[in-house]
């Protein structure tokens, strides 16, 4: 089987009570001219309705299998306030569903919210381990590391309408992508011990502000500047549907997989 991860950030959308957003796995068979066969764990999330929701409306691919340990037995297409029944009720055993579809020997590929480890077993052919499902925050990055050869300052600029751990996952990658690239950014601020100017990350100056504040989209802005101008990179999440394009494309690409991939991008 293929295996796909994706580290799924928390938006300013509502979940359900004592769920969180983890992790994101899905494995496959080999491709088949049939459907797609998507059992999604982790289903009654939001993130996993609205996976649902996106899957079942998708052309190629259709919903096989809802797995969550919250409401279990109820019809999947009705927890996701869909028009008519999926007649798939919510079953709290992955491996039983796996077991299914393997005998029916359809093209077959999971979608995990919940821990990669409950499907990474599975797992025989290739995986695709991928930080954000957000093709926009994606473009963010590839437009960052860009301007990275051209400015010598950059701060990078989050905002998230709740608390939770800072930086988060999108700052400390679009860091991560910045360093080692031979740039030493803001060789002339001497203010790195002031705490008020945020958290350096890594060894090449990447500096990391994070504000938390009710009302606010999740944002992230990368701020480069030159001689005579500035230049700012900004992506807007507004609705946990920026993640679906993108949850979508990883579905068809990953049952093509030998191997093992890091990064939705090498696949746009």
């Amino acid at each position: 089987m293929v295996a796909l991860s994706c580290q799924i950030q928390p938006t300013n959308c509502k979940t359900l009570p004592n769920v969180k957003i983890r992790p994101f796995v899905s494995c496959s068979m080999q491709p088949s001219q049939t459907n797609i066969k998507v059992v999604i764990n982790g289903a009654a999330k939001e993130i996993g309705r609205a996976a649902v929701v996106a899957v079942s409306k998708a052309r190629g691919m259709e919903v096989a299998g809802a797995v969550d340990s919250y409401l279990v037995g109820e019809d999947i297409g009705k927890v996701c306030d869909m028009e008519e029944a999926l007649e798939i009720p919510i079953i709290n055993d992955l491996t039983m569903v796996l077991g299914s579809i393997s005998q029916s020997k359809s093209t077959a590929v999971v979608v995990d919210f919940t821990d990669p480890s409950t499907v990474y077993d599975n797992v025989k052919q290739g995986c695709l381990i991928t930080p954000t499902l957000s093709i926009g925050s994606i473009l963010l990055q590839q437009a960052a590391i860009s301007a990275s050869f051209h400015f010598k300052n950059v701060e990078i600029v989050e905002s998230r309408p709740n608390a939770g751990e800072f930086p988060s996952q999108d700052a400390i990658q679009i860091a991560n992508n910045l360093s080692n690239l031979g740039q030493i950014y803001n060789r002339d601020d001497l203010s790195t011990d002031i705490s008020a100017r945020g958290q350096v990350l890594g060894e090449d100056g990447v500096r990391v502000h994070s504000l938390v504040l009710p009302g606010l989209p999740s944002s992230t802005t990368v701020h480069f500047s030159g001689p005579g101008e500035v230049y700012s990179i900004k992506h807007d999440i507004t609705d946990v549907q920026c993640l679906m394009p993108g949850l979508i494309l990883a579905i068809r690409k990953v049952v093509r997989l030998k191997n093992l991939v890091y990064g939705l991008e090498k696949l746009l």
